[in-house]
């Protein structure tokens, strides 16, 4: 194969967002030659926008069958990631899902099995992880840089949003339409990167999340978690969506000092002799071993959702290793139904979670949602889109 021929499914804000880069070539190996969404209004604009060459289809299923497409980019509601990936793979096609990989892991869980069963490749825009950032901050943890991590501290409160946004669609805020609130909406990043560039796996946790604080919403709009590692590191995650100004400050505490990611800046208090050995040797009162503040310089790159996409395609045309492999989705979105259901429960939850018990207790929220969803498919909204 020396080209990949790609249908986007949904063309909300997302979907039409990669179009548009696909379409001025920058991703190379790629042509985007379809697309899908039921909205008859959407493909014409599509057309009008991106190029009369588009194939446009109202059925998904009828564009994976129809030959025109190698693989497919899915742009659709939560829900609706895992279903439409499991359908695309069944047909041949390689997959890209849009954040997040679900709203439940169980649904999740089932993806990921019909991925490996495939052979196909799959992949997940976890976008974030091509940020030099993030990159810089796993690079220096996965090479002993920062020691054991011992403690990480995640303070992600600058989403606000406004009364006004959330009334701006009937599925905002709402179980049924979006199955859940800043953690599905407007966390997916943080909760993956949070385990992604600590590599630390979770052994426990207790969370407490408010519903509606503040909103007039069904859904999660301020949450306070704290994990416990199989390592014996701890971790708190905070969010929320009605803070103003807001933060977003994460801290990494290791054996070797402290690393920072905020404002842009990644600044490491590094520690000239390993805190452990310090503390064996050290026969004073208060003293603490001697520390270098020392600000990383970190490459500027332009990246984000282009960069997923072209390694993506460089998975499939010349077998490189995905970034983001879409089955890695199900780690940050064990995090987030974790918090939900330790609220639920008003306990502890262990890791891996009782999906079964989640997927309960989503339901009894979904039936008493105010949002219903139409009989249809279901791809003309495009909420990854539209955060």
């Amino acid at each position: 194969m020396e080209r990949i021929r790609l249908g986007i499914v949904g063309m909300g804000n997302m979907g039409c967002g990669h179009a548009d880069y696909l379409t001025k070539g920058a991703v190379k190996g790629v042509e985007l030659t379809a697309v899908a969404d039921q909205s008859r209004e959407k493909l014409n604009q599509a057309v009008s926008r991106f190029g009369e060459h588009l194939k446009t289809f109202t059925d998904t299923e009828d564009m994976y069958r129809s030959g025109t497409v190698d693989g497919v980019l899915i742009c659709t509601p939560h829900y609706d990631h895992p279903p439409e990936a499991i359908k695309a793979l069944k047909y041949g096609l390689h997959v890209l899902i849009e954040k997040p990989a679900g709203v439940y892991t169980k649904q999740v869980r089932e993806m990921n099995e019909a991925a490996a069963a495939s052979g196909k490749v799959f992949g997940i825009m976890y976008n974030q992880r091509s940020n030099p950032l993030y990159a810089k901050l796993r690079e220096l943890i996965v090479s002993g840089e920062l020691g054991e991590v011992r403690r990480t501290n995640w303070i992600i409160t600058n989403w606000y949003r406004s009364q006004s946004y959330y009334d701006s669609g009937g599925w905002r805020g709402t179980w049924a339409g979006e199955g859940g609130g800043v953690l599905i909406n407007q966390d997916p990043h943080q909760l993956d990167l949070w385990q992604w560039t600590t590599g630390l796996k979770p052994k426990r946790m207790r969370a407490f999340c408010s519903f509606g604080k503040y909103r007039n919403i069904e859904v999660e709009n301020d949450v306070t978690a704290y994990v416990e590692y199989e390592n014996g590191a701890t971790g708190v995650f905070v969010t929320s969506t009605f803070e103003s100004p807001g933060t977003n400050r994460f801290e990494v505490s290791g054996e070797r000092g402290k690393i920072v990611v905020e404002d842009g800046k990644l600044t490491f208090w590094r520690l000239r002799q390993p805190e452990t050995e310090f503390n064996a040797m050290y026969q004073g009162g208060f003293g603490q071993p001697e520390c270098w503040k020392i600000d990383i310089p970190v490459k500027q790159e332009e990246g984000q959702h282009r960069a997923i996409t072209q390694d993506w395609a460089d998975a499939i045309l010349h077998g490189k290793p995905l970034l983001a492999p879409g089955e890695e989705g199900i780690h940050g979105l064990m995090l987030s139904n974790a918090m939900l259901l330790s609220t639920w429960i008003n306990d502890w939850v262990d890791f891996p979670i009782d999906e079964d018990l989640f997927y309960e207790k989503l339901q009894e929220r979904i039936r008493e949602s105010t949002f219903r969803k139409p009989q249809t498919e279901g791809i003309t909204l495009d909420v990854s889109g539209t955060h």
